[in-house]
């Protein structure tokens, strides 16, 4: 099993909207890098600190977990939507995303607070100039954020 941070802005898809929802694909992602971790390291089952972003207070404001296989974005084919990729076809489709499954809504465990515990300071997110949306959470890291959301 593996742990990510997935960072969602609220106003698209909150956690709360993922509780009313209990699935969401994981849509939107242009990075090759965020793409690359669905795609090819991401499974069902993996644990997922659901992180609020571009927002006034950012930070993790909930559990979930993985619960597809990946499949491509359908917002790449469309032209209307802002995540439209002209040079993306269905026979060759470049995003790919996995559906995620709520488990829990937390407090929000603030970016500044979790700049204040040592346990996280190697968190991806915390580290100068990190904007991936979807980064590998470590075992110790996610076992850390479980005890102080508990």
């Amino acid at each position: 099993m593996r742990y990510w941070l997935m960072k969602s802005e609220p106003d698209d898809v909150s956690i709360d909207d993922l509780a009313a929802r209990h699935t969401v694909g994981w849509y939107g992602v242009r990075n090759y890098q965020a793409r690359n971790f669905m795609r090819d390291t991401q499974q069902i089952g993996d644990g997922v600190l659901f992180y609020h972003s571009s927002c006034a207070e950012p930070g993790i404001a909930g559990f979930a977990r993985v619960c597809s296989a990946p499949y491509p974005d359908p917002t790449q084919f469309d032209p209307q939507s802002k995540y439209y990729d002209p040079k993306s076809t269905p026979a060759q489709p470049r995003w790919q995303q996995v559906d995620v499954a709520f488990v829990r809504k937390t407090r929000l465990l603030t970016l500044s607070e979790m700049r204040q515990h040592p346990p996280l300071a190697e968190m991806v997110v915390l580290q100068k100039g990190s904007r991936l949306s979807i980064t590998p959470v470590t075992a110790a890291e996610w076992a850390y954020v479980q005890e102080l959301l508990a």
